[in-house]
């Protein structure tokens, strides 16, 4: 029997008497976590990671985790009462999510480096650190819903248009125990917002941060460039035979599925780019037929379900290869623990190494985590 009953984030303590670290980015998401926990009596440490410096060129104005928006966490903290502190992982940054996004790209690939953020820094870093302050649990503004079942479940937020699972596929089940994401069930952002006014927060028309935190303007070859000076290397436009079609001007200019900007108006039906080739320089196209894959490789599988991954020869699931993109109807076949063939039940189009496979209940809300494409088509 329970000394207490349970608080709202599910432990039996009294409000007073859990401590939650809350990770601020300065959004209004996690701001209004902070002040909604600090009005219900919690004991809320604010915690902002500053990931890189704000003038170093790589960072874009409005984007989390730098300058302006760790001088907004620190005044959500000071007009909710509760302390705020500021750690420097701008070294754990750059090694873990930005040095490995470049030489991603340079292999040809397409990375997705949200969840690498999540997955080395904000849930493993900083997780650790919320420990060291003895908190009882750590909060954050994603929106994804944190449910109980055999173990703790993570399913998809109520708001399929604020739905962040796809950049969390990879927290592990340890992580979940510890996180809370008390967002989640909301119906929409605009009650976020409300939130944020009622309890008189300055962020609370504050727009959200837009692509990649360290990419200005949706720019990756420019960051690429600068990070590794050298890398856009000229080569060949070749077809699915090897026919040299023209000119690039660097293979970390060109993505799986692009069609614009090849430069080889006149040949007839549109050209895509369905293959990267980053060692020889070579961009390959084919028409729109040829980006169709239906079968997909992963490795470094994180499983959220409630048996073993490889204890059966297959899972029958629903899966998204891109964060826009629906889930579909795919048979997973484990190959090991942390390796496995999807084979969707309808090929998709433009799927490129690098980018995650997320596993989802084939009806219900629950994510059963998912891994990162290995291999071109």
């Amino acid at each position: 029997m329970l000394d207490h009953p349970l608080n709202s984030l599910g432990l039996a303590k009294a409000p007073a008497d859990t401590r939650v670290v809350v990770a601020m980015s300065g959004g209004v998401d996690s701001s209004v976590v902070a002040a909604m926990l600090a009005e219900e009596g919690y004991d809320v440490v604010g915690v902002t990671l500053q990931l890189y410096d704000h003038g170093a060129a790589l960072a874009k104005k409005g984007a989390c985790c730098a300058g302006r928006d760790i001088h907004d966490a620190r005044r959500v903290a000071e007009t909710m009462g509760f302390p705020h502190y500021v750690l420097d992982y701008e070294n754990t940054f750059r090694a873990a999510v930005i040095e490995d996004f470049a030489d991603a790209y340079l292999a040809g690939a397409t990375p997705v480096p949200c969840i690498r953020c999540n997955e080395r820094v904000k849930f493993k870093d900083l997780l650790a650190t919320a420990r060291d302050l003895n908190a009882d649990c750590m909060a954050t503004g994603h929106y994804i819903q944190r449910k109980l079942g055999r173990a703790p479940e993570m399913h998809q937020a109520s708001d399929a248009a604020r739905d962040q699972s796809y950049f969390l596929f990879s927290t592990t089940r340890d992580q979940l125990d510890y996180l809370r994401f008390p967002l989640g069930h909301l119906a929409s952002k605009a009650e976020t917002r409300a939130l944020a006014a009622r309890y008189g927060l300055a962020v609370a028309d504050k727009p959200d941060s837009q692509d990649i935190c360290f990419v200005p303007n949706g720019n990756y070859a420019a960051v690429i460039e600068k990070l590794r000076p050298g890398a856009a290397e000229p080569g060949e436009i070749v077809d699915l035979d090897g026919a040299v079609l023209g000119q690039h001007r660097g293979v970390i200019h060109y993505t799986i599925g692009q069609r614009k900007g090849l430069g080889l108006g006149g040949l007839g039906d549109p050209l895509y780019v369905v293959k990267l080739d980053a060692e020889a320089r070579r961009v390959i196209v084919g028409p729109k037929a040829a980006l169709s894959t239906r079968t997909i490789p992963l490795r470094e599988i994180n499983w959220l379900g409630d048996d073993p991954f490889d204890s059966r020869a297959e899972w029958h699931l629903s899966v998204k290869v891109r964060s826009t993109r629906p889930p579909r109807p795919a048979v997973v076949r484990p190959l090991s623990s942390t390796e496995a063939t999807v084979e969707l039940l309808d090929p998709e189009d433009g799927v490129s190494a690098g980018q995650a496979c997320v596993f989802y209940a084939p009806e219900g809300s629950r994510v059963y985590g998912g891994g990162w494409i290995w291999r071109g088509r």
